[in-house]
């Protein structure tokens, strides 16, 4: 009528479509979770280099504090 395929191949294709759109949000949430993840990581990786310095003297507590909260507003 509407169209020239059967209704089983409708039936098919709207659910490839649907399989496709679900797997593509699937995709993308789990890139933004290691995204994510990855700079919580690289944050508290930096917060420890911080805290080495500042405990083997190479940095000075005033110069420790500024950094430190720049580094806890990221």
């Amino acid at each position: 009528m509407w169209n020239d395929c059967d209704s089983k191949e409708y039936f098919y294709m709207s659910h490839g479509i649907w399989w496709i759109f679900w797997l593509a949000i699937l995709i993308i949430a789990y890139l933004m979770l290691k995204a994510y993840l990855d700079s919580k990581k690289e944050k508290e990786s930096s917060l420890k280099i911080l805290k080495e310095k500042y405990a083997s003297g190479e940095i000075s507590t005033e110069e420790y504090e500024e950094r430190k909260s720049v580094l806890e507003k990221k």
